[in-house]
């Protein structure tokens, strides 16, 4: 079952106030068992709205086109027609497999050419309205396969990340992934966690309740913003919790023990 997001006061307050976009890296992690795909889903349809200028390029490694389609016309998002005027492109990395060896560079070269392509379109975006100034996003999901495809060389993904991140300095772009954070057993595994939630501005984690399953309430999200903003001026971290309910065709969220 696909969803989308109704609530407008909770993960639409503080998402939204975490992710004024530009030049942001935003790290969406969830578990098997319980999806963060509809807060991707959510992001994609605020850039892409009538209010905003943004341009998203979309790396999938998870879905083909169709389903993100499907998905997004739900909330009232054509995303045929976004990618015909430009504001949603979309790569296509379902069969990406790096080479081995020395083949094309093998891991680390095919890794570099997936960055090459990004950077590709980012720059010819960023010269066609200059004077739009518009905000640039990255997109992936996820990264996991990504992983995967570089026959889980932890390291040559890092590296890959690392220069992502550089787009959101030099481009002003922003870069948000979704990521399985409970796949990985390994140490070099939780470090590419560690390391990503190092780079992310804004950290959006989806669990299942630890009390486990209930009849009203799904799963928790957490949003940590590393840049909020104080009343004072400052900068500080700000962390919000969330209950929510996956209903038929959205997302109901409140606050834990509003709900008996």
């Amino acid at each position: 079952m696909q969803v989308f997001i109704t609530s407008p006061i909770s993960l639409e307050r503080h998402l939204h106030r975490a992710s004024v976009f530009a030049r942001r890296v935003i790290l969406i992690e969830d578990q098997v068992e319980t999806s963060g795909a509809f807060v991707l889903h959510h992001l994609i349809k605020r850039s892409l709205s009538i209010e905003s200028s943004e341009i998203v390029i979309f790396v999938a490694l998870s879905k083909p086109f169709s389903h993100y389609d499907r998905i997004l016309r739900k909330l009232g998002c054509n995303l045929v027609a976004q990618r015909e005027n430009g504001k949603f492109i979309f790569i296509d990395m379902l069969k990406l497999e790096c080479p081995d060896g020395d083949e094309g560079n093998g891991v680390g070269g095919g890794l570099i050419d997936l960055y090459r392509k990004i950077q590709k379109f980012v720059e010819v975006n960023a010269s066609t309205s200059p004077e739009l100034n518009r905000c640039i996003t990255v997109m992936m999901d996820d990264l996991s396969l990504l992983e995967v495809a570089a026959k889980g060389s932890s390291t040559y993904v890092l590296d890959f990340l690392h220069y992502c991140h550089t787009l959101t300095s030099e481009n002003g772009c922003s870069l948000v992934v979704l990521n399985h954070s409970d796949i990985y057993s390994s140490k070099t595994g939780s470090t590419l966690i560690l390391q990503m939630e190092y780079l992310a501005d804004v950290v959006v984690q989806a669990e299942p309740l630890v009390t486990g399953l209930a009849t009203d309430v799904h799963g928790q999200l957490t949003v940590l913003n590393k840049g909020a903003i104080d009343e004072h001026g400052g900068v500080r971290s700000k962390l919000h919790n969330f209950h929510f309910k996956v209903k038929e065709n959205s997302v109901e969220y409140f606050y834990p023990g509003s709900r008996a």
